[in-house]
């Protein structure tokens, strides 16, 4: 897909490629490319504690993974017959304390693990909006629909959230300080919040993130909100609910991404994923057919061949 005016993205200097090791974290948008990346076969781990939507808890997510935090029964609280961690999406969330524990627990010893493993490490702003807990004071990664008069709503100001992005760059690097930070604001607009709030803070994070990036020269800015809102700006390219993009919208923003951060010669090795999983995804009319047999001969043929360039990969 071309368009007339297309938002100049510089090549990264250290493209990725089938032997990176890639970390994605944040807001949904983190989803979509980590998505992509998994599709694609990259090695790539994607948002061990879930979703986390503003600076601050992707602040708070990455000390735990330098600091190998250790969460105990007060870390997590117990509401609507679940055990949730304000510090975690409610993906880990479970009736039982224990298996919350546990989980939380291996997210962050694989956290430390592939912080410190990671050629690549991409992060996803979706929102300067936070939530106080008043009880606490402190600002939660979510509310797990504990009611909101527990808490006060913030708009964090772009002077702290270039703290916050500075301290994860801190830690990071303390922590790997060979990785290739890449940061992106998230297409996702939210609503919820209101028209105007939602530019405000979209506006905060870019405005922190720009005058971040000057200060770390060592660190990338992926444009994918500019592009939704500058090169996809019809609805057209949103979906149903017309705040998420759809598909189309992420299939042209990964290819821009592609563009950008991917080195080309990963790209015969792309195609052949590609093709191998769509071959994978058909049903057949009928499978005990002789030439369905020699449909998945071949498909296996062509595992094999990129499993004997890359060992790692596997479908």
């Amino acid at each position: 897909m071309q368009f007339r005016t297309q938002i100049p993205i510089p090549v990264n200097s250290n493209l990725i490629d089938y032997n990176s090791s890639i970390v994605s974290l944040g807001s949904c948008f983190a989803v979509n490319i980590g998505q992509k990346l998994d599709y694609f076969k990259f090695r790539n781990t994607v948002n061990p504690f879930g979703i986390l939507f503003h600076p601050a808890a992707i602040e708070k997510f990455i000390c735990f993974a330098v600091d190998n935090k250790q969460f105990t029964e007060a870390d997590i609280f117990f509401h609507n017959e679940r055990w949730h961690s304000f510090d975690a999406h409610s993906d880990l969330s479970h009736t039982e304390k224990g298996v919350l524990l546990k989980r939380l627990n291996d997210a962050v010893k694989i956290s430390s693990t592939k912080l410190a493993e990671a050629t690549h490490i991409i992060i996803t702003l979706g929102t300067a909006w936070v939530y106080r807990k008043i009880e606490s004071n402190m600002i939660v990664a979510n509310c797990h629909k504990v009611p909101q008069k527990k808490f006060i709503k913030e708009l964090l100001p772009a002077s702290l959230i270039k703290e916050s992005l500075q301290n994860s760059i801190a830690l990071l690097k303390s922590l790997n300080k060979n990785s290739n930070i890449t940061f992106t604001v998230s297409p996702v607009r939210h609503i919820k919040d209101g028209f105007i709030e939602n530019q405000w803070s979209k506006s905060n994070l870019i405005t922190a993130l720009h005058e971040t990036l000057k200060e770390n020269s060592n660190c990338s800015y992926f444009p994918s909100y500019e592009i939704m809102m500058d090169e996809l700006r019809d609805y057209r390219f949103y979906a149903e609910d017309m705040i998420h993009p759809n598909k189309t919208a992420i299939d042209y923003i990964w290819e821009r991404f592609t563009q950008a951060a991917i080195a080309p010669q990963a790209y015969q090795t792309m195609k052949q994923a590609d093709t191998i999983q769509k071959g994978l995804q058909h049903r057949p009319f009928n499978p005990d057919s002789a030439g369905h047999a020699e449909f998945m001969a071949k498909i296996n043929t062509e595992i094999a061949a990129i499993k004997d360039k890359y060992p790692h990969i596997t479908f």
